[in-house]
């Protein structure tokens, strides 16, 4: 009688290009968008930056006075 046919339908095939268009879209925005991984990760590199920078700064005012407070007690 009749031979089933198997395979993937025309139909199957567009739904299933449109929901990958649709997760790339979406996996695009979320990597280079306004707020995307790229930009949130420069802001990380920029504050871990700053936060080096105003560590050291303190470190050098911290060996400054230690070495002033050395020598005011002659132990050097």
């Amino acid at each position: 009688m009749f031979k089933k046919e198997r395979g993937i339908t025309l139909v199957a095939l567009v739904v299933t290009i449109i929901v990958l268009l649709i997760l790339a879209g979406v996996a695009i925005s979320l990597t280079i968008g306004s707020n995307g991984i790229f930009t949130r990760s420069q802001n990380a590199v920029d504050r871990y930056q700053d936060a080096a920078g105003a560590e050291n700064t303190q470190m050098k005012t911290f060996e400054n006075e230690f070495d002033n407070v050395v020598q005011n007690l002659g132990l050097d």
